[in-house]
């Protein structure tokens, strides 16, 4: 990018140019200067499952995770890949009608499974008209030398991401939550990918049981000084039929205030590097399934309220930053 941004700031530093109306480095802004128009993201599940869930690393998944894979928003697996693909765009269309798409496949661990098979589902969708590359979501034990391989293919011929959710740095939240890999496992996998000059996004959640605020900027500290190019910052949804509702039951889980997650937001992003590319700042959960912070459902809000903090603080994303 153009966008001149100061990483060592002084008491008399030079406030950087800010990208477009944002004090932090959106997603949309990337999209256009990659693009130089709207790219959206079509939500997609392709059937898989978890070692989270089947065995073969642990079952009951992740506490947090929904029966659908954290693919509540995602097209329906009784559909095709092109189906859900049409449904999900078309929806999208009626808001951004000109726009590109990237074909995002984020329930579930999408490559828990054979190249051959990952190749079936990838490639159908790098044929729809408008697709300008994939999203891919998994975890980082579920990354074997020939799937790597075929991803750094990928790499070469799309635009691509990987999106790995890493969560916490920290291996007592971890077994509260049974992630079920450690934080190594995680490093491994940032290693692998970036060998091949993929691009990685990292999931973190703010809001885990039993974590302090300190415990929460020591995970945005780590990942600011990973080799990751993105980085999607989630709210903590306790949803219905989860295993973490036990936990919540058992007074293991708080549920953040609106104002804390704010300000635990910007003081996220002040720790980020500039070039990082921040995918979302908060989640969504269905409202159906969702038991709280009810007040994440006013998304706009929250978004709107993450902006006023930062231009009261008169503060920007990397404005703390200092390096490895």
């Amino acid at each position: 990018m153009n966008t001149k941004i100061i990483t060592n700031p002084s008491p008399n530093h030079e406030k950087p140019l800010q990208w477009g109306d944002k004090r932090f480095h959106t997603w949309n802004t990337e999209m256009k200067e990659q693009f130089g128009e709207k790219v959206f993201k079509v939500m997609l599940d392709a059937g898989f499952t978890c070692p989270n869930r089947d065995g073969s690393i642990a079952i009951g998944g992740c506490t947090f995770c929904s029966s659908r894979g954290s693919g509540d928003f995602a097209g329906s697996r009784r559909d095709d890949l092109v189906t859900q693909f049409n449904t999900i765009r078309h929806k999208q269309h009626q808001k951004w009608p000109d726009a590109k798409y990237i074909g995002y496949f984020q329930a579930y661990t999408n490559t828990y499974a054979s190249v051959e098979t990952l190749r079936e589902c990838f490639e159908v969708i790098l044929e729809q008209p408008g697709v300008v590359g994939l999203s891919i979501a998994t975890r980082p034990d579920c990354l074997p030398d020939d799937v790597v391989e075929y991803l750094a293919e990928l790499n070469e011929r799309t635009y691509l991401w990987i999106e790995m959710g890493l969560q916490t740095i920290h291996e007592s939240t971890s077994n509260l939550i049974n992630r079920a890999h450690d934080t190594a496992c995680y490093l491994e996998a940032v290693e692998k990918l970036r060998k091949h000059n993929i691009r990685i996004c990292t999931h973190i959640i703010h809001g885990l049981p039993q974590e302090t605020h300190e415990m929460m900027l020591d995970t945005v500290r780590e990942v600011a000084n990973m080799d990751v190019q993105g980085i999607k910052i989630h709210l903590l949804h306790l949803m219905r039929k989860t295993p973490m509702v036990k936990q919540y039951n058992a007074g293991l889980l708080r549920f953040l205030e609106q104002d804390e997650y704010v300000k635990l937001v910007v003081d996220s992003l002040e720790l980020l590097p500039p070039e990082m590319i921040v995918h979302r700042l908060t989640g969504d959960a269905p409202r159906d399934l969702l038991i709280g912070p009810t007040w994440s459902l006013k998304k706009w809000e929250v978004l709107n309220a993450i902006d006023k903090e930062l231009a009261i603080r008169d503060t920007w994303q990397g404005k703390l930053w200092r390096g490895n």
